[in-house]
């Protein structure tokens, strides 16, 4: 069975085979050499395991057509490229050329290789079912309880059954893919492909390619035909991520698209039909770009069909709680370790003002489960500018700010245990030092407050402080 980034070389000549071995192995693939098409059907097909399919000479053009066919039929989502030698080889048949991702000529160059197997896995990225996705990877931002984010949900659950524009506003790190990979999933494309372009990203002279494809030789460097994301988008959602960055000339050929619903590749002057769904995103205000010339008004106005602003974190504090064990889960699930943080560190984290929104939060997670696995974080674990001034943040005083009931109950989630195991003594005697540390902290370090805390009387406290060699701040209590 194909490992994770073979790919699959179906082609009867044994000199073009090796050929392809040695350039796929320096680009660090694993080929998978085949030279008979018909045994190769009785094979499993680990569609998910393939990074692309190459098929070359099978014998006939008869035989040539059965297998793309095959494959097409089988495992829809295999990016296809077509080997062709154009010395010996007949034209290729339009209903070949339309099975496949994109035609590769030899003899081979390792730059051609190298950009076709850059576009399978565009391809292939594109063609991921919405339902394979994992739920935390998509909807970790659009966890909370706060006011803010529950109107978001009720604005997505409004619209994404509809094909209508939608424009999320909102600073940068706040979740706007999430948002509009929600729309996706809980419209009824949601079966059909998810592609997002960050348009702020791709230079310019690249973008036009980059949505609309090109024909092979249409400008330098066009080694091959290829589909633009419009295309792989097809009968699904089109992200424009960053839509405040696109040049102006850019401007004007999207909303072009946007108002006739057809686009021709460059280099081409045949018109292709676009069923898509637009989401545009961008952290810049907009209508300010248009009253200073850097966005046009008319296109504005196509993508500002229903607008969604995703609000900062620090304008939902009450959700960081929620955030942050979403975060871990996160983590967990992909087997990267674990971490927990004490109500005092969390309670620091909800006094930040998270310039860098939920990327900054979800960063800080997943630096802390490096730091300290499977670990507990107190508040002087955490990077200095986590720090409130002065004193200990009062629990009390962020608890009455916020909503207490959910944020305690967030914060005494359920333990996990770790994928090696643990040693349970040590790791009860950990978590006991942690809680008689917070207790003395909160209480200021008087022991008859914190024994009261932890609903214990002072003198096993006190027995307590001797076994971990804790020294007592209150002499006279």
């Amino acid at each position: 069975m194909p490992s994770e980034g073979a790919v699959v070389v179906i082609e009867v000549n044994d000199e073009r085979r090796q050929t392809l071995k040695l350039v796929l192995e320096f680009l660090e693939y694993t080929p998978v050499l085949v030279a008979d098409c018909k045994r190769w059907w009785t094979e499993p097909f680990a569609a998910e395991t393939v990074h692309a399919v190459l098929v070359g000479d099978c014998g006939s053009d008869k035989a040539r057509a059965e297998t793309l066919h095959y494959i097409r039929e089988q495992v829809p989502q295999a990016p296809i490229l077509l080997l062709v030698d154009k010395q010996r080889d007949a034209p290729v048949p339009a209903e070949i050329a339309s099975a496949v991702l994109a035609q590769v000529e030899v003899p081979l160059r390792y730059a051609q290789i190298s950009y076709v197997m850059q576009q399978a896995q565009i391809y292939r990225d594109s063609r991921e079912p919405a339902s394979s996705k994992r739920p935390l990877e998509v909807f970790r931002s659009m966890v909370g309880n706060s006011r803010a984010i529950a109107g978001v949900r009720k604005l997505i659950e409004r619209v994404a059954n509809s094909d209508a524009n939608v424009l999320v506003l909102g600073e940068s790190g706040t979740g706007k893919e999430v948002v509009a990979r929600n729309l996706h999933y809980h419209s009824a494309r949601r079966t059909q492909p998810f592609v997002p372009v960050n348009c702020g990203a791709i230079p310019s002279e690249l973008l036009e390619s980059e949505l609309f494809g090109h024909e092979k030789g249409a400008f330098t460097g066009a080694v091959a035909a290829r589909q633009g994301r419009f295309e792989l988008a097809e009968g699904g959602t089109l992200f424009l991520d960053e839509i405040g960055d696109m040049s102006l000339a850019m401007q004007v050929k999207l909303l072009r698209v946007l108002q006739e619903r057809t686009f021709e590749r460059i280099g081409s002057n045949k018109s292709v039909t676009a069923n898509v769904r637009i989401i545009a995103a961008t952290h810049i205000n907009l209508e300010q770009a248009i009253k200073s010339g850097r966005f046009r008004e008319d296109l504005f106005y196509r993508l500002n069909v229903f607008p969604i602003d995703m609000p900062p974190l620090r304008e939902r504090v009450e959700d960081i709680p929620l955030l942050i064990n979403e975060l871990v889960r996160r983590i967990e699930h992909e087997k990267r370790g674990s971490v927990r943080l004490t109500p005092v560190a969390v309670l620091a984290l909800c006094q930040y003002s998270w310039p860098g929104n939920v990327r900054e939060l979800a960063n800080l997670i997943e630096r802390l489960a490096i730091l300290h696995p499977h670990g507990t974080v107190d508040i002087g674990d955490l990077p200095e500018k986590f720090h409130p001034p002065g004193a200990t943040p009062s629990p009390q005083a962020l608890l009455d700010a916020m909503s207490a009931p959910s944020l305690e109950r967030e914060l005494l989630t359920e333990p996990r245990l770790p994928r090696n195991g643990l040693d349970l003594k040590e790791h009860l005697q950990n978590l006991e030092l942690s809680l008689i540390q917070q207790a003395l902290t909160e209480s200021g370090g008087v022991v008859a407050h914190a024994a009261e805390r932890l609903r214990m009387r002072r003198t096993t406290l006190v027995e307590k402080l001797r076994k971990y060699g804790l020294q007592r701040l209150d002499q006279t209590s």
